[in-house]
Protein backbone atom coordinates (compact mmCIF):
# COMPACT_ATOMS: atom_id res chain seq x y z
CA UNK A 1 0.00 0.00 0.00
CA UNK A 2 1.34 3.40 -0.95
CA UNK A 3 2.04 6.12 1.61
CA UNK A 4 -1.07 8.17 0.64
CA UNK A 5 -3.20 5.03 0.96
CA UNK A 6 -1.71 4.31 4.38
CA UNK A 7 -2.57 7.82 5.53
CA UNK A 8 -6.09 7.54 4.13
CA UNK A 9 -6.65 4.19 5.80
CA UNK A 10 -5.48 5.64 9.10
CA UNK A 11 -7.92 8.54 8.82
CA UNK A 12 -10.83 6.14 8.35
CA UNK A 13 -9.64 3.37 10.66
CA UNK A 14 -11.79 1.99 13.44
CA UNK A 15 -9.81 4.17 15.84
CA UNK A 16 -11.57 7.20 14.38
CA UNK A 17 -13.64 9.10 16.91
CA UNK A 18 -17.39 8.52 16.72
CA UNK A 19 -20.09 9.99 18.90
CA UNK A 20 -21.57 6.49 19.10
CA UNK A 21 -18.98 3.72 19.41
CA UNK A 22 -21.23 0.87 20.60
CA UNK A 23 -20.82 -1.25 17.46
CA UNK A 24 -17.03 -1.03 17.41
CA UNK A 25 -16.84 -1.51 21.18
CA UNK A 26 -18.98 -4.65 21.06
CA UNK A 27 -16.94 -6.03 18.16
CA UNK A 28 -13.81 -5.58 20.29
CA UNK A 29 -15.47 -7.03 23.41
CA UNK A 30 -15.23 -3.68 25.17
CA UNK A 31 -17.84 -2.75 27.76
CA UNK A 32 -20.98 -1.12 26.33
CA UNK A 33 -23.94 0.49 28.09
CA UNK A 34 -26.29 -1.61 25.93
CA UNK A 35 -26.11 -4.01 23.02
CA UNK A 36 -25.76 -2.12 19.72
CA UNK A 37 -28.29 -2.70 16.98
CA UNK A 38 -28.38 -2.39 13.24
CA UNK A 39 -30.50 -4.34 10.74
CA UNK A 40 -29.51 -6.20 7.60
CA UNK A 41 -31.20 -4.50 4.62
CA UNK A 42 -32.16 -1.62 6.89
CA UNK A 43 -32.14 0.61 3.78
CA UNK A 44 -34.70 -0.99 1.51
CA UNK A 45 -38.17 -1.68 0.23
CA UNK A 46 -40.01 -1.69 3.57
CA UNK A 47 -39.43 2.08 3.85
CA UNK A 48 -41.80 4.38 1.90
CA UNK A 49 -39.05 6.98 1.52
CA UNK A 50 -36.85 4.33 -0.13
CA UNK A 51 -39.60 3.41 -2.57
CA UNK A 52 -39.92 7.07 -3.59
CA UNK A 53 -36.20 7.33 -4.35
CA UNK A 54 -36.25 3.97 -6.12
CA UNK A 55 -39.03 5.23 -8.38
CA UNK A 56 -37.06 8.42 -9.02
CA UNK A 57 -33.98 6.40 -10.01
CA UNK A 58 -35.94 4.33 -12.52
CA UNK A 59 -34.09 1.09 -11.78
CA UNK A 60 -32.40 -0.63 -8.86
CA UNK A 61 -29.04 -0.64 -10.63
CA UNK A 62 -29.24 3.08 -11.39
CA UNK A 63 -29.98 3.67 -7.72
CA UNK A 64 -26.90 1.67 -6.73
CA UNK A 65 -24.66 3.39 -9.26
CA UNK A 66 -25.75 6.97 -8.54
CA UNK A 67 -23.71 7.96 -5.47
CA UNK A 68 -25.99 10.80 -4.41
CA UNK A 69 -29.05 8.53 -4.45
CA UNK A 70 -27.20 5.64 -2.79
CA UNK A 71 -26.12 8.08 -0.09
CA UNK A 72 -29.68 9.28 0.40
CA UNK A 73 -31.12 5.80 0.92
CA UNK A 74 -28.17 4.75 3.11
CA UNK A 75 -29.06 7.62 5.45
CA UNK A 76 -32.83 7.07 5.46
CA UNK A 77 -32.97 4.38 8.20
CA UNK A 78 -30.47 6.11 10.48
CA UNK A 79 -32.41 9.35 10.20
CA UNK A 80 -35.67 7.55 11.00
CA UNK A 81 -34.40 5.22 13.75
CA UNK A 82 -31.78 5.39 16.55
CA UNK A 83 -29.56 2.73 15.00
CA UNK A 84 -25.93 2.25 16.02
CA UNK A 85 -24.52 1.95 12.48
CA UNK A 86 -25.24 2.83 8.88
CA UNK A 87 -24.57 0.37 6.06
CA UNK A 88 -23.79 1.56 2.59
CA UNK A 89 -26.57 0.94 0.09
CA UNK A 90 -25.21 -1.28 -2.67
CA UNK A 91 -25.49 -4.86 -3.93
CA UNK A 92 -23.39 -7.98 -3.34
CA UNK A 93 -22.94 -8.49 -7.10
CA UNK A 94 -21.04 -5.31 -7.92
CA UNK A 95 -17.76 -7.21 -8.43
CA UNK A 96 -18.98 -9.60 -11.18
CA UNK A 97 -20.74 -6.66 -12.80
CA UNK A 98 -17.40 -4.82 -12.88
CA UNK A 99 -15.87 -7.96 -14.42
CA UNK A 100 -18.13 -7.50 -17.43
CA UNK A 101 -20.88 -10.05 -16.78
CA UNK A 102 -23.66 -7.51 -17.33
CA UNK A 103 -25.67 -7.34 -14.11
CA UNK A 104 -29.38 -6.65 -14.39
CA UNK A 105 -32.47 -6.91 -12.19
CA UNK A 106 -35.97 -8.12 -13.03
CA UNK A 107 -38.91 -7.07 -10.89
CA UNK A 108 -39.97 -9.90 -8.55
CA UNK A 109 -37.26 -12.16 -9.94
CA UNK A 110 -34.04 -10.63 -8.67
CA UNK A 111 -30.61 -10.32 -10.28
CA UNK A 112 -29.39 -11.90 -13.51
CA UNK A 113 -26.27 -11.77 -15.66
CA UNK A 114 -26.35 -11.19 -19.39
CA UNK A 115 -23.04 -13.05 -19.75
CA UNK A 116 -22.97 -15.88 -17.18
CA UNK A 117 -19.94 -18.12 -16.87
CA UNK A 118 -20.62 -21.24 -18.94
CA UNK A 119 -17.20 -22.53 -19.98
CA UNK A 120 -13.65 -23.05 -18.82
CA UNK A 121 -12.58 -20.45 -21.39
CA UNK A 122 -14.69 -17.81 -19.65
CA UNK A 123 -13.19 -18.67 -16.26
CA UNK A 124 -9.66 -18.42 -17.64
CA UNK A 125 -10.52 -15.04 -19.17
CA UNK A 126 -11.69 -13.52 -15.86
CA UNK A 127 -9.58 -10.64 -14.57
CA UNK A 128 -9.63 -8.50 -11.44
CA UNK A 129 -12.05 -5.59 -11.86
CA UNK A 130 -10.58 -2.14 -12.33
CA UNK A 131 -10.96 -0.02 -9.20
CA UNK A 132 -12.47 2.82 -11.22
CA UNK A 133 -15.33 0.51 -12.22
CA UNK A 134 -16.29 0.31 -8.54
CA UNK A 135 -15.54 3.95 -7.70
CA UNK A 136 -19.25 4.78 -7.53
CA UNK A 137 -19.44 2.71 -4.31
CA UNK A 138 -16.49 4.55 -2.76
CA UNK A 139 -18.01 7.87 -3.82
CA UNK A 140 -21.29 7.00 -2.09
CA UNK A 141 -19.42 5.99 1.08
CA UNK A 142 -17.55 9.30 1.15
CA UNK A 143 -20.87 11.16 0.84
CA UNK A 144 -22.43 9.16 3.68
CA UNK A 145 -19.30 9.65 5.81
CA UNK A 146 -19.47 13.39 5.27
CA UNK A 147 -23.20 13.56 6.00
CA UNK A 148 -22.92 11.57 9.22
CA UNK A 149 -20.07 13.69 10.51
CA UNK A 150 -18.80 10.97 12.83
CA UNK A 151 -22.19 10.32 14.44
CA UNK A 152 -22.12 6.55 13.86
CA UNK A 153 -19.82 4.19 11.94
CA UNK A 154 -20.51 2.98 8.40
CA UNK A 155 -20.47 -0.71 7.46
CA UNK A 156 -19.20 -1.77 4.03
CA UNK A 157 -19.81 -5.19 2.52
CA UNK A 158 -19.29 -7.68 -0.25
CA UNK A 159 -20.63 -11.04 -1.28
CA UNK A 160 -18.40 -14.01 -0.49
CA UNK A 161 -16.38 -15.60 -3.31
CA UNK A 162 -18.56 -18.75 -3.26
CA UNK A 163 -21.78 -16.72 -3.36
CA UNK A 164 -20.49 -14.55 -6.21
CA UNK A 165 -19.38 -17.63 -8.14
CA UNK A 166 -22.81 -19.19 -7.64
CA UNK A 167 -24.56 -16.22 -9.19
CA UNK A 168 -21.96 -15.87 -11.93
CA UNK A 169 -22.31 -19.51 -13.04
CA UNK A 170 -26.05 -20.01 -12.46
CA UNK A 171 -26.70 -16.66 -14.13
CA UNK A 172 -29.58 -15.58 -11.91
CA UNK A 173 -30.88 -15.54 -8.36
CA UNK A 174 -33.51 -18.26 -8.77
CA UNK A 175 -31.52 -21.48 -8.93
CA UNK A 176 -31.00 -24.89 -7.38
CA UNK A 177 -27.17 -24.71 -7.51
CA UNK A 178 -26.95 -27.69 -9.88
CA UNK A 179 -24.85 -25.87 -12.47
CA UNK A 180 -22.33 -24.38 -10.05
CA UNK A 181 -22.04 -27.61 -8.06
CA UNK A 182 -21.46 -29.62 -11.22
CA UNK A 183 -18.64 -27.28 -12.24
CA UNK A 184 -17.22 -27.38 -8.71
CA UNK A 185 -17.20 -31.19 -8.72
CA UNK A 186 -16.07 -31.78 -12.30
CA UNK A 187 -13.41 -29.05 -12.46
CA UNK A 188 -12.25 -28.38 -8.88
CA UNK A 189 -8.89 -26.90 -9.87
CA UNK A 190 -10.43 -24.53 -12.39
CA UNK A 191 -13.20 -23.64 -9.97
CA UNK A 192 -10.64 -22.90 -7.25
CA UNK A 193 -8.86 -20.62 -9.71
CA UNK A 194 -12.08 -18.65 -10.06
CA UNK A 195 -12.57 -18.53 -6.29
CA UNK A 196 -8.99 -17.37 -5.76
CA UNK A 197 -9.52 -14.48 -8.16
CA UNK A 198 -12.80 -13.56 -6.48
CA UNK A 199 -11.17 -13.73 -3.04
CA UNK A 200 -8.54 -11.20 -4.11
CA UNK A 201 -11.18 -9.03 -5.77
CA UNK A 202 -13.40 -9.00 -2.67
CA UNK A 203 -10.46 -8.28 -0.36
CA UNK A 204 -9.43 -5.34 -2.53
CA UNK A 205 -13.02 -4.13 -2.77
CA UNK A 206 -13.51 -4.16 0.99
CA UNK A 207 -10.21 -2.31 1.43
CA UNK A 208 -11.43 0.33 -1.02
CA UNK A 209 -14.58 0.75 1.07
CA UNK A 210 -12.54 1.10 4.26
CA UNK A 211 -10.37 3.76 2.67
CA UNK A 212 -13.51 5.62 1.61
CA UNK A 213 -14.89 5.78 5.15
CA UNK A 214 -16.22 2.42 6.38
CA UNK A 215 -15.22 1.53 9.94
CA UNK A 216 -16.38 -2.09 9.66
CA UNK A 217 -16.87 -4.51 6.76
CA UNK A 218 -19.03 -7.59 6.33
CA UNK A 219 -18.83 -10.61 4.04
CA UNK A 220 -22.23 -11.98 3.02
CA UNK A 221 -21.93 -15.71 2.34
CA UNK A 222 -25.55 -16.07 1.34
CA UNK A 223 -25.23 -19.55 -0.16
CA UNK A 224 -22.51 -21.24 1.92
CA UNK A 225 -25.15 -23.26 3.74
CA UNK A 226 -26.08 -25.24 0.60
CA UNK A 227 -22.70 -27.03 0.70
CA UNK A 228 -21.80 -30.15 2.64
CA UNK A 229 -19.18 -29.90 5.39
CA UNK A 230 -16.15 -30.77 3.25
CA UNK A 231 -17.28 -28.51 0.41
CA UNK A 232 -18.03 -25.59 2.73
CA UNK A 233 -14.56 -25.60 4.25
CA UNK A 234 -12.86 -25.89 0.85
CA UNK A 235 -15.01 -23.79 -1.47
CA UNK A 236 -16.62 -21.23 0.84
CA UNK A 237 -14.63 -20.72 4.03
CA UNK A 238 -11.13 -21.02 2.53
CA UNK A 239 -11.80 -18.27 -0.06
CA UNK A 240 -13.29 -16.05 2.65
CA UNK A 241 -10.15 -16.57 4.72
CA UNK A 242 -8.16 -15.45 1.67
CA UNK A 243 -10.44 -12.41 1.32
CA UNK A 244 -9.75 -11.45 4.93
CA UNK A 245 -6.00 -11.88 4.41
CA UNK A 246 -6.04 -9.64 1.33
CA UNK A 247 -8.09 -7.06 3.22
CA UNK A 248 -5.98 -7.02 6.37
CA UNK A 249 -2.75 -6.76 4.36
CA UNK A 250 -4.03 -3.36 3.22
CA UNK A 251 -6.17 -2.22 6.17
CA UNK A 252 -5.55 -2.79 9.86
CA UNK A 253 -7.77 -2.18 12.87
CA UNK A 254 -11.05 -2.42 10.96
CA UNK A 255 -13.22 -5.36 12.05
CA UNK A 256 -14.58 -7.98 9.67
CA UNK A 257 -17.94 -9.74 10.13
CA UNK A 258 -18.59 -13.05 8.33
CA UNK A 259 -22.19 -14.15 7.80
CA UNK A 260 -22.88 -17.59 6.35
CA UNK A 261 -26.58 -18.28 6.04
CA UNK A 262 -27.03 -21.87 7.18
CA UNK A 263 -23.51 -21.91 8.64
CA UNK A 264 -24.33 -22.97 12.19
CA UNK A 265 -22.41 -26.23 11.88
CA UNK A 266 -19.10 -24.46 11.28
CA UNK A 267 -18.94 -21.69 13.89
CA UNK A 268 -15.61 -22.83 15.31
CA UNK A 269 -14.02 -22.93 11.86
CA UNK A 270 -15.46 -19.53 10.93
CA UNK A 271 -14.09 -18.11 14.17
CA UNK A 272 -10.62 -19.27 13.06
CA UNK A 273 -10.90 -17.50 9.68
CA UNK A 274 -9.43 -14.21 10.89
CA UNK A 275 -12.78 -12.48 11.26
CA UNK A 276 -13.77 -10.41 14.28
CA UNK A 277 -17.42 -11.40 14.41
CA UNK A 278 -19.80 -14.07 13.13
CA UNK A 279 -23.26 -13.21 11.89
CA UNK A 280 -25.79 -15.87 12.87
CA UNK A 281 -29.00 -16.80 11.11
CA UNK A 282 -32.12 -17.48 13.19
CA UNK A 283 -31.65 -21.28 13.24
CA UNK A 284 -28.73 -21.01 15.68
CA UNK A 285 -29.24 -20.61 19.43
CA UNK A 286 -27.29 -17.53 20.42
CA UNK A 287 -26.25 -18.88 23.82
CA UNK A 288 -24.99 -22.14 22.33
CA UNK A 289 -23.03 -20.18 19.75
CA UNK A 290 -21.45 -18.11 22.51
CA UNK A 291 -20.49 -21.28 24.40
CA UNK A 292 -18.83 -22.64 21.26
CA UNK A 293 -16.71 -19.63 20.29
CA UNK A 294 -16.22 -17.94 23.66
CA UNK A 295 -14.64 -14.53 23.34
CA UNK A 296 -12.62 -15.41 20.25
CA UNK A 297 -15.10 -13.46 18.12
CA UNK A 298 -18.16 -11.30 18.69
CA UNK A 299 -21.59 -12.55 17.62
CA UNK A 300 -24.20 -10.75 15.56
CA UNK A 301 -27.88 -11.64 15.31
CA UNK A 302 -30.18 -13.36 15.24
CA UNK A 303 -33.91 -12.65 15.42
CA UNK A 304 -36.00 -14.32 12.70
CA UNK A 305 -37.02 -11.52 10.28
CA UNK A 306 -40.56 -12.94 10.20
CA UNK A 307 -40.93 -11.94 13.87
CA UNK A 308 -41.34 -8.34 12.69
CA UNK A 309 -44.61 -9.42 11.05
CA UNK A 310 -46.03 -10.55 14.41
CA UNK A 311 -47.84 -8.37 16.95
CA UNK A 312 -45.88 -5.80 18.94
CA UNK A 313 -46.12 -7.71 22.26
CA UNK A 314 -44.89 -10.91 20.65
CA UNK A 315 -42.08 -9.02 18.90
CA UNK A 316 -40.93 -7.47 22.17
CA UNK A 317 -40.99 -10.85 23.90
CA UNK A 318 -38.91 -12.44 21.14
CA UNK A 319 -36.37 -9.59 21.32
CA UNK A 320 -36.02 -10.21 25.04
CA UNK A 321 -35.60 -13.96 24.43
CA UNK A 322 -32.77 -13.24 21.98
CA UNK A 323 -30.99 -10.96 24.43
CA UNK A 324 -31.53 -13.47 27.25
CA UNK A 325 -30.03 -16.19 25.05
CA UNK A 326 -26.76 -14.30 24.70
CA UNK A 327 -26.67 -13.48 28.39
CA UNK A 328 -24.77 -10.78 30.27
CA UNK A 329 -21.58 -9.18 29.06
CA UNK A 330 -20.35 -7.68 25.83
CA UNK A 331 -19.51 -9.06 22.40
CA UNK A 332 -23.03 -9.07 20.93
CA UNK A 333 -24.53 -6.96 18.15
CA UNK A 334 -28.30 -7.26 17.87
CA UNK A 335 -29.52 -7.91 14.34
CA UNK A 336 -31.87 -10.10 12.40
CA UNK A 337 -30.89 -13.57 11.25
CA UNK A 338 -31.23 -12.38 7.65
CA UNK A 339 -32.41 -9.28 5.81
CA UNK A 340 -35.57 -7.47 6.86
CA UNK A 341 -38.65 -8.55 4.88
CA UNK A 342 -40.08 -5.99 2.48
CA UNK A 343 -43.57 -6.49 3.97
CA UNK A 344 -42.41 -5.22 7.37
CA UNK A 345 -44.32 -2.27 8.82
CA UNK A 346 -41.74 0.46 9.58
CA UNK A 347 -43.49 1.00 12.92
CA UNK A 348 -42.48 -2.52 13.96
CA UNK A 349 -38.83 -1.63 13.45
CA UNK A 350 -39.26 1.09 16.04
CA UNK A 351 -40.85 -1.47 18.38
CA UNK A 352 -37.85 -3.73 17.83
CA UNK A 353 -35.32 -0.99 18.58
CA UNK A 354 -37.25 0.24 21.60
CA UNK A 355 -37.34 -3.30 22.97
CA UNK A 356 -33.56 -3.60 22.71
CA UNK A 357 -33.13 -0.25 24.42
CA UNK A 358 -35.72 -1.00 27.12
CA UNK A 359 -34.04 -4.32 27.96
CA UNK A 360 -31.07 -2.39 29.33
CA UNK A 361 -32.98 0.43 31.04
Amino acid sequence: MSQPDEQLAQVYSSQQSFANTRLLDALAHRVVDRTPIWIMRQAGRYLPEYRRVRKQAGSFLTLCKTPELACEVSLQPVERYPLDAAIIFSDILTIPDAMGLGLGFKDNEGPFFEHPIQSDTQIKALRLPAEEDLEYVAHAIRLVHQALGGRIPIIGFSGSPWTLASYMIEGHGKHNFCTVKAMMLDYPDLFNRMLELLAVATGNYLAMQAKAGCACVMIFDSWGGVLNAEQYLKFSLAPMRKTIEVFTEQISNIPVIVFTKGGGAWLEQIADSGCNAIGLDWTVHLGNARDRVGTQVALQGNLDPATLLASAPVLRAEVYKTLDAFGPGTGHIFNLGHGIHQATDPAKVQVLIDAVHDYFS
